[in-house]
Parts: structure tokens; C-alpha cells; sequence
């Protein structure tokens, strides 16, 4: 066992791989054993549910994934997550307190009431009240929470915006979602559904958008859209080899691969990563000019193309953003510039979401 001192001096590193779970674990019981608090952080999928044990710290200190039965209905989902949850809590029952569950979900949410109002993942979940069906059954407190929302506070707590009180991000993935943090704390609005901004229009005429309006932002920066408007160029003659590898039956066209090709230099992939920056850039400048944040993070399955869409975002950026272009360092120049907004990529991954969701009992507890 490691010196107290050794322990003490522990710091998470946020660039580490969770892709397993961290076991070493030590603690001091009633006869000299350190202990410390934890929470459980749920994150609920249309695909999978993923469960992990975090403690006040931000160490890792258990994490499973089990597939979301969503054709099985809502009650077999919740009762699979209660006895997920339930062992968990009873293996762990030695580590110290069990502060509660936080549990992000994909949808909109009423924060006053606790109801799922829609979700495009989770079919037949729509006004269901998810808070109050989850603690009863485990008889612990829990806090519900939109994905996105927690996404932003795992990467605020221990990922690319550690050390910053106040910071948004767009979780670019089917979707693109959105979550802003302010003074350490998500920002819900009025009741609680504040931080869609993923439907903020950079379009006004644009292509219709899921939610009734047009030309949003996910019309053109998510995975689905990515591919969309591959298909359009395809069929507008400007895309041969995007036209080959759509057609090729080895494998299924999506965002991946065109980045691939953007990667490889062709014209047409590269113009789709192009137009995602540019909305991005549009959005993001927006943010930049209406909240004035220290940091903002780009996240999701999609932020994998970083480098093939970044370029075209930062242009447009410091084009749209006049505050940001005032407070910008000038490279010309030596004297010392203003503080700018950082714009990053997010450092956790799909663990984003779980942390965030940990946390959230934990600043509860702490108030």
C-alpha cells in the first residue's frame, strides 16, 4: 500500500484512458483506513447504458456498460439500471459514502417536475417521469440531467476546461447538443431546457431541421448531416469518388469515412468538412459575442475531424466575432493582448458524460 503522503499527492490526469475501469483504490475505515465520498453517474443511451463510480476526487473507480433494450419499454430499461446500480452501490459499500445518482439522459427535460418531455432516442419515454420512477426504486436521491449538459460539466471538472468556473460546449454527434456552465454550475434557464445549441439557425432558410425550424446548426455539423450533404453533392454530379465509396458494399458510408477521404485530399470531402466548420464558426461566434466565456469546447463522435473542419471554423470565428477579434493576440505584435476565448477540443470522450453525471450528486452534497 502507497504512503498517505503518495495518495495526497494524487492528481487525475484528464488525458489518461478510462477505457478501464481504475481498481486500486485505498481507503481508512473505522480502524485506520482512509474513506472517501462517491457518486455513481449514469449515462442513458438509445444504444447503450453505461454506469460508473466516481469519487469526490474524480477517480474512476468502476465502470460497466450494458445495452439499452429501448424495444423492451421504458419500465425494463429503468428496472436493468436500478439492479446495475444496486450492485454496484453493494460492491463498493466499503469505500466510503454513497452521495447519490446523477443520470443523463438524451432529451428535454423539466427540471421543476423532473419529466422526460421528448426524446429522440428513447421512443415512448415522451412526458414520462423518469426522476420519480428512478428513486423510488432505489430509495436514493437522484438528479436527472440532460446528456449534454453533463457532457459539459465532466469536461468543466476534469477535462480540456479544468481550472475554468465558466465554459459551453456542442457535443457534435447524431445530433448536436449543447451545455453551458457558469460559476461551476450548469446553466438550465427558466425551466430547465436552456443550452439547445444545436437548433441555434446559422441558416435562416436552410435545410429543414427535426425541430420544425430551418437551417440549424445540426442541419450541418452532425453525423447525419455530414453524410446528407455528401449525398447531395453525389447527386448533383460534383462527387465521383464520394459517389464510389457510397456505393461500395464493403462497408456502411458514414462520417468516418469521409473524413478518411478529406484526410486523403479529395475535393468534395474536404468542401462537407469545410461547411461544417463554417457553421460551427457561425455558432461559436455567436456564443463569443453574446456570453463572452473564457473557454468553449467542441466534443462528440464528430470532433474526430478536428483538423479536416477546425480551420474553416477558426476563419469564420474571428470573422463573425468582433469580440473576439478585439481580444485575439495580434502574432505581429508583442505587447500584451486581452484575454481571449479559448476554442478547443474536448479531452474525454464518451467518458464526459459519465463524470459529469457523477458530479452532479456531489456538488449537491457540498452546497
Amino acid at each position: 500500500m502507497p504512503a498517505l503522503s503518495e495518495i495526497a499527492d494524487f492528481e487525475f490526469n484528464p488525458n489518461q484512458s478510462l477505457d478501464h475501469p481504475t481498481l486500486d483504490f485505498y481507503f481508512l475505515s473505522d480502524t485506520g483506513s482512509l474513506m472517501s465520498s462517491y457518486a455513481i453517474g449514469v449515462d442513458l443511451g438509445g444504444t447503450n447504458l453505461r454506469i460508473a463510480a466516481v469519487d469526490e476526487h474524480g477517480t474512476l473507480l468502476e465502470k460497466t456498460t450494458l445495452g439499452t433494450q429501448v424495444s423492451r419499454g421504458r419500465d425494463y430499461v429503468i428496472g436493468e439500471m436500478a439492479e446495475a446500480i444496486r450492485e454496484l452501490s453493494r460492491k463498493l459499500k466499503h469505500v466510503g459514502d454513497l452521495k447519490g445518482i446523477g443520470i443523463g439522459v438524451p432529451g428535454i427535460i423539466d427540471m421543476g417536475t423532473g419529466m422526460l418531455r421528448e426524446s429522440p432516442n428513447l421512443p415512448g419515454w415522451n412526458d414520462y417521469p423518469v426522476h420519480s420512477e428512478i428513486e423510488r426504486r432505489l430509495s436514493t436521491p437522484v438528479i436527472l440531467e440532460n446528456d449534454a449538459n453533463v457532457a459539459a460539466l465532466g469536461e468543466k471538472w476534469l477535462g480540456a476546461a479544468r481550472g475554468f468556473d465558466s465554459m459551453a460546449m456542442l457535443t457534435l454527434g447524431t445530433g448536436v447538443g449543447g451545455g453551458l456552465v457558469f460559476n461551476g454550475h450548469i446553466w438550465h434557464g427558466m425551466n430547465g431546457m436552456a443550452g439547445e445549441l444545436g437548433h441555434i439557425a446559422v441558416y435562416p432558410d436552410g435545410h429543414p431541421c427535426g425541430c420544425g425550424s430551418r437551417g440549424c446548426v445540426e442541419q450541418y455539423a452532425s453525423a447525419t448531416a455530414i453524410v446528407r450533404m455528401a449525398g447531395e453533392m453525389v447527386e448533383r454530379g460534383e462527387a465521383p469518388e464520394l459517389k464510389g465509396a457510397m456505393e461500395s458494399r464493403d462497408r456502411e458510408f458514414d462520417s468516418r469515412i469521409l473524413y478518411q477521404m478529406a484526410l486523403e485530399g479529395d475535393h468534395a470531402a474536404r468542401e462537407v468538412y469545410r461547411r461544417v466548420g463554417v457553421a460551427l464558426g457561425i455558432v461559436i461566434g455567436d456564443l463569443v459575442n453574446a456570453l463572452n466565456l473564457p473557454m468553449i469546447v467542441v466534443g462528440g463522435g464528430v470532433s474526430n475531424g478536428w483538423d479536416a473542419f477546425a480551420p474553416a471554423m477558426m476563419e469564420e470565428v474571428r470573422k463573425r466575432s468582433f469580440v473576439y477579434a478585439a481580444t485575439a493576440p495580434d502574432p505581429n505584435k508583442e505587447s500584451r493582448q486581452p484575454r481571449t476565448t479559448i476554442i478547443t477540443r474536448a479531452l474525454l470522450g464518451s467518458d464526459a458524460g459519465l463524470f459529469g453525471a457523477a458530479r452532479l450528486p456531489l456538488l449537491r452534497a457540498a452546497v
